[in-house]
């Protein structure tokens, strides 16, 4: 994948855009850090939001007693179950609603443990992205991380994807001398794990119709139902439809069944050098050009690999 596409800025460039990573041992530092960022954007007048898990939240909210109304409150286990639709659902939606040159603080927290194998490339790629989706953005996104339950490669992916770091219990922020999110993009554009033995089914422009009749054929069969079918149908339609147009013409479609989930696979003889691609907002008079942002919106998790010999995008929905 080529990594140019993003624009990466280097820290000292990144404008009024500012993302640092928080690292924190337990509640007590987690509520040191977090605490005084929100407080201080509800004092400054600032539009502030909290993406962080369920129970996080609720440290957060009960803390700050009356508060807490005027802060925006999202669950990131359900609003960034699919970390490929935490910039465009929940990140950008929150600062893209409130007035022009308004600064925003959102605490964001996208990586806790017990995130999946199969989630934690996307997650990191995230984080990554982070950096130049805000690119002179009026905006500040403090990322907490559990040192006490993250793994040290967690960890060193954070100070990559960030350009400063506040080190647990210190409440001071340095900048990461580690900082090069385009290297963890590239690092984790990695090759799927091989499918299982699902059937493949070859598909071209006149036989769009047969892979979306075949996919909800399968989902149905497998364990979807309503809109999780639904979702699905839509996905491999967009999926298909973009390799048709983009992908050299034809693609190969498996559904398969992997634990609670039924999951789709496209691959096309495409290339896709934009890793921002399916994670920006779309404006509202722009025509087409959302195919892999819905992807993103409505499955449970998003994979990709890009190469030159083809891309490959997978995705999962419960059942």
């Amino acid at each position: 994948m080529s990594a140019v596409a993003a624009s990466f800025p280097p820290s000292e460039r990144l404008g009024p855009f500012a993302h640092p990573a928080l690292f924190y041992r337990d509640e007590r530092e987690y509520l040191a850090g977090t605490l005084p960022f929100v407080r201080a954007a509800l004092r400054a007048g600032e539009p502030v939001a909290v993406a962080v898990p369920a129970e996080n939240l609720t440290l957060i909210r009960d803390a700050l007693g009356e508060g807490a109304d005027a802060v925006t409150f999202l669950d990131m286990r359900e609003a960034g179950r699919n970390p490929g639709r935490i910039i465009p659902g929940v990140l950008r939606a929150f600062a893209d609603a409130q007035p022009p040159g308004r600064r925003v603080r959102i605490v964001g927290e996208p990586i806790w443990a017990g995130r999946s194998a199969a989630e934690y490339p996307a997650c990191a790629q995230h984080e990554a992205l982070i950096n130049a989706a805000f690119r002179g953005r009026e905006a500040t996104i403090l990322c907490p991380y559990d040192t006490a339950r993250l793994d040290e490669r967690v960890l060193a992916d954070a100070c990559a994807t960030h350009p400063t770091v506040i080190a647990a219990g210190s409440g001071r922020e340095r900048d990461s001398a580690a900082y090069a999110p385009a290297d963890v993009v590239a690092r984790y554009n990695e090759p799927l794990p091989p499918a299982p033995d699902a059937p493949a089914l070859s598909f071209d422009r006149d036989s769009l119709p047969h892979a979306r009749h075949v996919a909800a054929g399968q989902g149905e069969r497998l364990g979807l139902r309503g809109v999780r079918l639904e979702d699905l149908t839509l996905v491999t339609a967009e999926l298909a439809t973009n390799s048709v147009v983009h992908g050299g013409g034809t693609g190969v479609l498996r559904v398969w069944a992997e634990g609670g989930y039924v999951v789709c696979e496209v691959r096309d003889r495409g290339r896709l050098d934009d890793p921002l691609a399916g994670r920006r907002p779309a404006p509202r008079d722009q025509r087409g050009g959302r195919g892999l942002l819905l992807v993103n919106l409505v499955s449970d998790l998003v994979r990709l690999h890009t190469a030159r010999d083809g891309t490959t995008v997978r995705c999962w929905f419960g059942r």
